[in-house]
C-alpha cells in the first residue's frame, strides 16, 4: 500500500547505512500530532507510532469518532519523540494548552495549514 513507502524508504536507509544491526524496538518513534477540518476549524490532538498509517485512518474514515464525525483529516501539525512517556506528556500538554495558542504553534510551524500528510508520504517533492 502507498501509505507505508515512507517508512519503508527510511527503514532501507537505516538498513544500509548502519554500522549497527537496526533493531525497530530500539529505533520506535511516537508522533503527537494536530489534524484540523480546515484553516482555523476543529483540531483534533493525538499520538501514534505510526503517523502515516494513523492519518491514512483519520482520511478515510476507517475509525469511527470525533475525527469522521466532524471532518478532521488535515495534518496540520507533528512532532517526533523517542521516549514515549515524554510524548504522552506532550500530548497531554497540547490538549490543555487554550485553543489560541494551539492556533499560534500551527501557524508557527505550518503558517499556509498545508495538509503535511502528502509531505510525509513524499519527502522529496517538500523540497523547495
Amino acid at each position: 500500500m502507498v501509505f507505508f513507502y515512507w517508512f519503508d524508504k527510511i527503514i532501507r536507509y537505516k538498513v544500509c547505512h548502519s554500522s549497527e544491526s537496526w533493531n525497530p524496538e530500539i529505533m520506535k518513534n511516537y508522533h503527537i500530532f494536530i489534524l484540523a477540518s480546515a484553516r482555523n476549524g476543529t483540531l483534533y490532538i493525538g499520538i501514534t507510532s505510526d503517523l502515516v498509517k494513523r492519518v491514512y485512518q483519520h482520511k478515510n474514515k476507517i475509525l469511527e469518532g470525533f475525527t469522521s464525525k466532524y471532518g478532521v483529516d488535515r495534518l496540520v501539525y507533528f512532532e517526533i519523540t523517542n521516549d514515549a512517556n515524554s510524548a504522552l506528556a506532550k500530548e497531554k500538554q497540547l490538549k490543555a494548552l487554550k485553543r489560541k495558542w494551539k492556533l499560534e504553534l500551527i501557524e508557527k510551524n505550518n503558517p499556509n495549514w498545508e495538509d503535511l500528510y502528502l509531505k510525509i508520504l513524499d519527502p522529496e517533492s517538500s523540497s523547495e
